[in-house]
């Protein structure tokens, strides 16, 4: 037991400084972004308890850190929209661009909530197939691959779906693109 204690201890201060980047950068509110890492950090001590070891802690931590965002986010409509970098994607996120930037100050910050406020609700009007394999790919970072072998679901109809989901936001987003501009 002493042992175990010993590597959670480690892994939460090996993690911690990233992981709370992470969420920050995704999380206007201060507090919000403090509470989402001690949630995370208990489900870790949760976890750890459990007979079946987690492989990979980095990702796994990474993981429930952006279903704990996407939460949020679906509850308030008010955090940002995780974009997965950690998990080696090298592709830049159209959505994250697209927004104002989550330091550019108080006008920024309400830019922002409109956006999302708009991608909730688009998100929202989407089937479940487009949406889920919007989410799956943009937010978690997941592979059409690995979505297609997971779910029996043919690649090009997971790639439809995604089209179809793009379009749509855009869409949708276009006023608020064109009053950015």
């Amino acid at each position: 037991m002493a042992e175990q204690n010993r590597r959670l201890t480690e892994t939460v201060a090996r993690e911690s400084g990233r992981l709370g980047s992470f969420i920050r950068q995704r999380v206007p509110d201060p507090g919000e972004a403090e509470d989402i890492l001690q949630d995370v950090f208990f489900e870790l001590v949760e976890a750890w308890r459990l007979p079946e070891p987690i492989e990979q802690v980095g990702a796994w931590l990474f993981r429930v850190a952006r279903n704990r965002i996407v939460d949020r986010f679906r509850k308030r409509r008010e955090e940002p929209l995780p974009a997965g970098p950690e998990e080696g994607d090298d592709a830049v996120h159209w959505l994250e661009n697209a927004m104002p930037a989550s330091d550019g100050g108080p006008e920024a910050a309400h830019l922002r909530r409109l956006w999302l406020d708009a991608i909730a609700t688009a998100l929202d009007e989407l089937p479940a197939g487009p949406r889920d394999v919007f989410i799956a790919h943009e937010l978690d970072g997941r592979s059409f691959k690995d979505m297609a072998a997971e779910s029996g679901t043919p690649l090009n109809t997971l790639l439809g779906w995604k089209r179809q989901a793009i379009l749509h936001l855009r869409d949708r987003l276009r006023p608020l693109y064109d009053e950015q501009s």
